[in-house]
């Protein structure tokens, strides 16, 4: 290819010299140092053609790596890296209904195994959801066989199954940074990130990364028809796990006006996890 790529700048070369030299023979007037000049700055702009194209394209992979970045420091701040344990309070509203709680602890190790148990209300302790990377399995009391979920499939309220099992976006979206909006006086990056594939839980969420910081503030999920689901908000930062976490999670169904969920988040803590926990066999064992 380099070779190939000589040729055809030096043919370019070639195709501008010829011309001028043929006309300066036939009129018998010898090269002169304004003609040469002329010469060389049609050369050096014909051989510069390729860096001013590649300039874009450069640009693209340098806004490539910011995106990622900033969506690798907001998933750190939501959750630690290494192996964690946290408990989960979701209560849920709806006009004309009483408010639905269930409580969940979540443990996890990376981004590809998680477990998910439920302590409360009563009638479902027990249930036990495991995920391995994108296969998410339900286990009930006196079941002998898991049954399959999806990750979009609704857990309770307006929160899905990977809204806790799979909450990272990391790895399971391809971002893309639009824009910098300001709310309330605060500069916010807003990065768009496709799914990489359809075993994720959204297909597309616009995300509001708090600038320099990078703390999540608030996403948008959509469907595969890019409709609007549903809004989340992050607030109330408290240390948790060693730093600064958001722990309450606001999310607003954006089909059905006034149904929304809370997500309460308390006594996380890192956890040494081997793989084996994430495990059928060593689910019994689970405290």
């Amino acid at each position: 290819m380099r070779t190939l790529w000589i040729g055809l700048r030096w043919g370019v070369v070639w195709s501008l010299i010829v011309p001028v030299a043929v006309a300066q023979t036939a009129a018998g007037v010898p090269a002169n140092a304004l003609a040469q000049t002329a010469v060389l700055n049609r050369v050096v702009a014909a051989a510069s053609v390729p860096a001013a194209t590649a300039a874009p394209a450069t640009a693209a992979l340098a806004d490539a790596a910011t995106a990622r970045r900033i969506v690798e420091d907001a998933d750190r701040i939501r959750f630690p890296a290494e192996g964690f344990q946290v408990d989960v309070r979701i209560v849920t509203t709806a006009p004309g209904r009483d408010p639905d709680e269930h409580r969940y602890r979540v443990l996890t190790k990376g981004n590809d195994n998680t477990i998910v148990m439920v302590t409360a209300p009563a009638d479902e302790r027990g249930q036990i959801l495991l995920m391995k990377e994108h296969d998410l399995w339900l286990f009930l009391p006196n079941v002998s066989q898991p049954v399959r979920l999806s990750l979009a499939q609704r857990l309770t309220g307006q929160v899905a199954n990977g809204d806790l099992a799979r909450a990272n976006f990391t790895g399971d979206y391809n971002p893309k940074l639009l824009r910098t909006d300001t709310i309330d006086g605060v500069r916010y990056d807003v990065l768009e990130l496709d799914a990489v594939d359809n075993s994720v839980t959204y297909r597309r969420v616009l995300y509001w990364v708090r600038e320099g910081s990078h703390e999540p503030y608030r996403a948008e999920f959509y469907s595969v028809s890019n409709r609007l689901l549903k809004t989340c908000t992050y607030g109330k930062y408290e240390k948790m796990a060693g730093r600064m976490r958001p722990t309450e999670l606001v999310m607003t169904d954006a089909l059905h006006q006034g149904e929304q969920s809370v997500l309460d988040y308390a006594d996380m803590k890192l956890r040494d996890l081997p793989d084996k926990v994430f495990t059928k066999d060593y689910l019994k064992k689970l405290e």
